[in-house]
C-alpha cells in the first residue's frame, strides 16, 4: 500500500469535483463567517477611519497645533507675547449668551474670532463663500441658530443688547469638534464684540482660546511642558493636534471597544456554528469518505481533501464578509458625520481587513479541526455503519491544531487590543463561558442516562435522544444556551438604557438656569422672577472657575501638573472646573466626614471635597488644596467631605470653600428658578432678557432634550451593535437543528416503520426541544444578566436597572422561537417516504 499522500493539486482536483458550485452543506459555515468577519470588518474599518481622520485632521479639528484655554480672563501682556514668540497666534472668546428676534429668545454659543482666524482651514458658508472672522456688527450663524430665530440670511437679531445683521449661514465649521458640547447653536462674531457688549465684565463665565501655529520644527507637546515650567499658576488648559478632540477620542476608543467585543462574540458563536456545519456537512459526506478509503485514500489525503474544501468556504465566507464591511461604510459616515469625523464614501482600511481576515480563517479552522481530525481517523467499515458507529472522535489528535488556532486568536487580540485588561478579561469570560456550557452538555446527557425512565414512551424517547449514541446534546446546548443568552444581553441592556434614560435625565430639574448674574442686582434679578410666578422658588449661588493645582498632606502635595496620567475618577483634576463658597452646608449634599464651618467663620481658608474625588486621589480630613483662580494661587485645608446627590439638576460643585476663602475674587452669581405648575413661562423668559442683557438664561427642557437624545444615540447604537451577536446565535441555533436531522431521519424512518403517525413524531421533537430548551432558560438566564451588567456597568458606567418582566418576556419569546425554529426544521423529515428513505440509508 502506497502511503505517500496525494499531491495538494491532485487533492484540489478531488475537492473541487466534489464541492458544489453553491456550497450546499456548508451554507451554515458561509453565513457564521459572514456576519462575524463582516461585523469585525465593519467595526475595525469604522473606528480606524474614525482615528485616522482625528490624527490626519487634528490640526483642522483643533485650529492650529497647540490651543491655550483659560476661564473669566484673557492672557496677559507677558503671556500673550510669550506665545506670539512661539508662532502665528489666533485668539478668541467663547461663553454662553442669549440671543433674541421679536419675542423668540434662543441661547446660543457665542464665538468671538480675530482676524487671523481660523489658522488652518476655512469656514464655510452655505452659498459657497471661503471666509474667515465676519465684519464688526454681523454675524455667522448656524442654520439652528437661523431655524431657533425665525429668521432669514440677511436679517438681524439681538444679542446682549446690540443688533447684529445676520451675514451669512455656516455650511463647515473648520474646528468646531474641537469645541465640545454646546447649550446651543453657534454664532459667530468679531472679536471685540463681547467687551464691548459688556459680556466680559469680572466675574463673567467666558473662556479665552489661543490657538497657535507653531514652525515645523517645533513640538507640540515639548512647547506645551515649556509653557506650563514658565506659567505654572497661570491656570492654563492645553490641548494639542494629536489629542484636538480628547472627548470623541475617549468615545471612539470606549465604543471602539465594546464593538470589537461585539464582533468577536460574534465570531465565537459563530465559531460554535462552524464547528456543528462541518460535523453535519462530514455527516453528510460519510458515503464518499468511505469511498475514497475503500479506493486507497489514506487519512492524511482525506484531511487535504476536506481541508481544502473547508479553506475554500472559508475564504468565501470571509471575503463576502470583508466586502458587507466594506460596503456599509458609506452608509455609516453619512449616519456618524454629524457627530464624527468619517471620510464619505469608501474606506479601505486594510489592516483592519486583514485582521478581521485573519480572525475569520483561525475561527474557521479552529471548529472544523475536531470534526475534520474525526473523519480521517475513522476506517471504510465505521464510515459505511452511518447510523450504527456516528463520526468521534478523540480529541487528542484534535487538540494541537486547536491549541495552536486559539494560541494564535488570543495573541492577535491582544496585540490588537485598545484597553488590554478589558480585553483579557472578555478572553477569560469567553472561554469561561464556553467551558461551561460545554461541560453542561456532558452533564446532561449523563443525568438523562441515568434518570428514571419515564411511562409514556413519547417522554421516554424524548429523554434517550439527548444520552443515546450520536446525539446532538453537547452542540445544541451550546447553540441554545449562547443563542438564549443573547436574548437575555439584548433584553436587560435595552431595558436598562431605558430606565437610564429616564433616571439619569432628572426628574427633578430646575425650569431655568442663569449664568453671570451680577452679585449686586441678585435681589433685583428676584423680585422679576416672584412678580410673574409668586411662588416660584429662587436659588443663587457664586460662580467662579478654577483649576486644582496641588493637592494632599501639606508637607507632601501632589502637583497635578507633575501626574503623568490623571488618576481613575479623578475628572475634577482636569482642567478648570465650577467653584463656589457658601456659609451652609449646600441643599441636596450631606456630610460623610468632618464638620461644617460656622456661619461667621473668619479663620483658616477651608474647603469641603465631594467624597468620591477625596477617594479617588486619597484625600484625608487636615489635607490641603490648591487652587488657581484667575492666575491666582489660593490654598484651603480640607474641613469635610460630602456626598452628592449628582441625580438633580441644582447646583453641584466638588470644591465648595468657605466664603473667606474666594469671596474677594472677581465673580457673578449663577442661580437656578423652579416656576410652579399653573405659572405662564411665556412673558418671565423676554422679561429676564431685558433686565440683564449680558447675562444667559437657560431653558432646562432643551438642555433635557439634548441628553435625552444624546443617550438615545448610544443606546441604539449599542442594541444595533448586540444584534450582530444575535443574528450569529439564530444562525448557530438553526444549524444544530440542521445538523442532527441526517441522524433525525434515520430514527424517523425507524419508527414510522414501526407504526408511528407523524403526529406522535412531531410531539417526540417537541417534547425533547422542549425539555432542552427549558433546562437551558434558567442557564441563560444567569449568563445573560451577567454579560449585561458588565455591559451596563462596567463598560458604560450606567446603573443596572433592568426590567425583569420584560426580560422573561423576552427569554420566553426566544423558547417559543427555538420551539419553532425545531418544530419547522422537523417538518421535512416528518414527509420523508420510509420506502425510498431505507434506500437510500
Amino acid at each position: 500500500m502506497n502511503d505517500t499522500p496525494l499531491p495538494w493539486s491532485t487533492a484540489w482536483t478531488i475537492a473541487r469535483r466534489d464541492l458544489s458550485a453553491r456550497f450546499r452543506g456548508l451554507r451554515l459555515l458561509l453565513a457564521c463567517l459572514f456576519l462575524g468577519v463582516g461585523a469585525l470588518a465593519a467595526i475595525g474599518t469604522l473606528t480606524g477611519a474614525i482615528e485616522g481622520e482625528l490624527k490626519s485632521r487634528g490640526q483642522t479639528i483643533l485650529g492650529g497645533d497647540l490651543q491655550v484655554e483659560v476661564w473669566q480672563r484673557s492672557a496677559s501682556a507677558a503671556e500673550r507675547a510669550e506665545l506670539e514668540a512661539l508662532g502665528q497666534v489666533s485668539g478668541g472668546i467663547r461663553l454662553q449668551a442669549m440671543a433674541s428676534s421679536g419675542e423668540t429668545v434662543v441661547p446660543i454659543e457665542l464665538k468671538a474670532v480675530d482676524a487671523q482666524w481660523p489658522l488652518v482651514g476655512r469656514l464655510t458658508l452655505q452659498d459657497g463663500r471661503k471666509v474667515g472672522a465676519p465684519e464688526p456688527g454681523t454675524a455667522w450663524v448656524s442654520p439652528d441658530a437661523l431655524a431657533r430665530l425665525e429668521q432669514q440670511n440677511g436679517g438681524t437679531f439681538t444679542l446682549a443688547g446690540q443688533t447684529l445683521k445676520i451675514a451669512g449661514v455656516i455650511a463647515d465649521e473648520p474646528d468646531r469638534l474641537s469645541e465640545g458640547f454646546a447649550l446651543g447653536p453657534t454664532v459667530i462674531v468679531a472679536d471685540g464684540f463681547p467687551e464691548a457688549a459688556g459680556l466680559t465684565a469680572p466675574g463673567a463665565m467666558y473662556r479665552s482660546k489661543y490657538r497657535l501655529l507653531l514652525p515645523q520644527d517645533r513640538d507640540p507637546v515639548a512647547t506645551i511642558d515649556l509653557l506650563k515650567a514658565k506659567f505654572p499658576t497661570s491656570g492654563f488648559t492645553y490641548r494639542q493636534r494629536d489629542k484636538a478632540a480628547p472627548g470623541a477620542d475617549r468615545f471612539v476608543s470606549r465604543m471602539g471597544e465594546f464593538l470589537v467585543l461585539v464582533g468577536l462574540t460574534a465570531m465565537a458563536i459563530a465559531g460554535i456554528g462552524i464547528g456543528g456545519g462541518v460535523s453535519s456537512y462530514l455527516e453528510a459526506r460519510r458515503n464518499s469518505i468511505a469511498t475514497l478509503k475503500v479506493l486507497g485514500a489514506t487519512s492524511q489525503d482525506i484531511t487535504r481533501i476536506y481541508l481544502l474544501q473547508l479553506l475554500a468556504a472559508t475564504m468565501a465566507g470571509s471575503l463576502a464578509g470583508l466586502a458587507a464591511g466594506v460596503l456599509v461604510m458609506p452608509a455609516l459616515g453619512k449616519a456618524l458625520g454629524a457627530l464624527l469625523p468619517v471620510a464619505p464614501g469608501f474606506v479601505f482600511d486594510w489592516a483592519a481587513l486583514l485582521r478581521a481576515a485573519a480572525y475569520g480563517l483561525l475561527v474557521g479552522l479552529v471548529f472544523a479541526a475536531p470534526p475534520l481530525m474525526a473523519a480521517r481517523r475513522f476506517p471504510a467499515l465505521a464510515l459505511l455503519r452511518a447510523r450504527v458507529s456516528p463520526l468521534a472522535g478523540q480529541w487528542r489528535e484534535a487538540a494541537w491544531p486547536v491549541g495552536l488556532g486559539f494560541a494564535a486568536i488570543i495573541a492577535l487580540t491582544l496585540a490588537s487590543a485598545a484597553q488590554l485588561p478589558v480585553t483579557a478579561g472578555f478572553l477569560a469570560g469567553a472561554i469561561v463561558v464556553l467551558g461551561l456550557l460545554g461541560l453542561l452538555g456532558w452533564a446532561l446527557r449523563q443525568i438523562a442516562a441515568r434518570l428514571r425512565r419515564p411511562q409514556r414512551p413519547l417522554l421516554r424517547l424524548a429523554l434517550s435522544n439527548l444520552h443515546r449514541p450520536g446525539a446532538q446534546t453537547g452542540a445544541l446546548v451550546t447553540a441554545l444556551g449562547f443563542g438564549l443568552s443573547a436574548f437575555v444581553l439584548l433584553a436587560v441592556v435595552q431595558t436598562s438604557l431605558e430606565a437610564n434614560i429616564a433616571s439619569r435625565v432628572p426628574q427633578r430639574a430646575p425650569d431655568y438656569f442663569m449664568l453671570d448674574l451680577p452679585r449686586d442686582r441678585a435681589a433685583e434679578m428676584e423680585r422679576i422672577v416672584l412678580q410673574a410666578a409668586p411662588q416660584a422658588k429662587v436659588r443663587q449661588v457664586p460662580a467662579l472657575r478654577g483649576a486644582i493645582l496641588a493637592y494632599g498632606p501639606e508637607s507632601a502635595m501632589t502637583r497635578v501638573a507633575d501626574l503623568k496620567e490623571i488618576p481613575e475618577n479623578a475628572w475634577p483634576l482636569r482642567g478648570e472646573r465650577g467653584l463656589t463658597y457658601s456659609a451652609t452646608l449646600p441643599e441636596g449634599n450631606s456630610l460623610t466626614a468632618g464638620e461644617w464651618w460656622p456661619k461667621d467663620y473668619s479663620g483658616e481658608p477651608l474647603v469641603s471635597v465631594d467624597e468620591e474625588l477625596a477617594r479617588a486621589i486619597d484625600l484625608k480630613i487636615g489635607d490641603k488644596i490648591t487652587i488657581g483662580v484667575l492666575g491666582v494661587e489660593r490654598s484651603a485645608r480640607i474641613a469635610s467631605l460630602r456626598r452628592i446627590d449628582w441625580d438633580s439638576m441644582g447646583f453641584n460643585y466638588v470644591l465648595v470653600f468657605s466664603p473667606n476663602t474666594l469671596a474677594d475674587a472677581p465673580h457673578n452669581l449663577a442661580a437656578t428658578i423652579d416656576l410652579p405648575a399653573a405659572a405662564d413661562r411665556t412673558k418671565l423668559l423676554p422679561q429676564l432678557l431685558r433686565a440683564f442683557p449680558a447675562s444667559s438664561v437657560i431653558e432646562v427642557g432643551g438642555v433635557l432634550k439634548q441628553a435625552r437624545e444624546l443617550l438615545n444615540q448610544v443606546s441604539t447604537a449599542i442594541l444595533a451593535a448586540a444584534s450582530v451577536a444575535v443574528l450569529a446565535g439564530i444562525a448557530v441555533l438553526l444549524g444544530a437543528i440542521a445538523a442532527a436531522r441526517a441522524s433525525r431521519l434515520y430514527d424517523n424512518v425507524v419508527l414510522r416503520v414501526l407504526g408511528a403517525s407523524r403526529r406522535q413524531l412531531l410531539l417526540l421533537q417537541l417534547a425533547e426541544y422542549g425539555l432542552l430548551a427549558l433546562l437551558l432558560a434558567g442557564v441563560a438566564l444567569v449568563l445573560g444578566s451577567v454579560i449585561g451588567w458588565l455591559v451596563i456597568v462596567q463598560l458604560f458606567d450606567f446603573a443596572w436597572l433592568p426590567k425583569w418582566p420584560q426580560v422573561l418576556a423576552v427569554l420566553g419569546a426566544g423558547l417559543a422561537m427555538t420551539v419553532a425554529f425545531a418544530l419547522a426544521g422537523s417538518l421535512p423529515l416528518l414527509r420523508a417516504k420510509p420506502a425510498q428513505a431505507l434506500r437510500e440509508l
